[in-house]
């Protein structure tokens, strides 16, 4: 009886501590992250130039890079400064903001580019872009891939073997 509780209890032990040492990842899995997202921004420069990101990269305040409280490091986002329509392509490397109500911190590079560094704080949106091909749209590029099964010209001859006969 006494060796079953103590058994237990070391069980109960061992389980708590792997369920705690177990990482912890900063978006809910259940729901995915929000796909675009809308509030006010901030941006962080000088102060922080040259000290470690939580992502473990060094800040550097001229390149386009923002800190996001729940997306993943290394997504790209695209933010748009809803006052002007002026907006910038990112990349998450650090955590935060941690002050009010704020939804990303930008560097001071992107915060001039959106035109709200002289505010402190501007009103913006987030969109995330999960592929290259958004990434690409997003930047102004489109892309149009013909089907080869429907390149076929009016006398029936096919297009794809026209390139491959050259």
């Amino acid at each position: 009886m006494i060796n079953n509780r103590k058994c237990f209890i070391f069980s109960l032990v061992i389980f708590l501590f792997v369920g705690i040492s177990q990482p912890t990842f900063a978006q809910n899995n259940n729901a995915g992250p929000a796909k675009v997202q809308q509030g006010d921004a901030s941006w962080y420069g000088s102060r922080y130039h040259g000290r470690k990101t939580s992502s473990g990269e060094r800040y550097n305040k001229n390149a386009m890079t923002a800190a996001h409280k729940t997306l993943p490091f290394g997504t790209k986002v695209k933010v748009t400064n809803l006052d002007n329509n002026q907006w910038v392509i990112l990349r998450i490397n650090d955590r935060g903001p941690f002050v009010g109500d704020r939804i990303i911190d930008v560097s001071e590079a992107a915060a001039q580019k959106l035109d709200f560094h002289s505010k402190g704080i501007g009103h913006v949106k987030i969109e995330v872009l999960d592929s290259k091909a958004e990434l690409a749209s997003a930047v102004g590029f489109s892309f149009d891939v013909p089907s080869y099964a429907a390149n076929k010209m009016a006398d029936g001859i096919d297009t794809g073997m026209l390139l491959s006969i050259r």
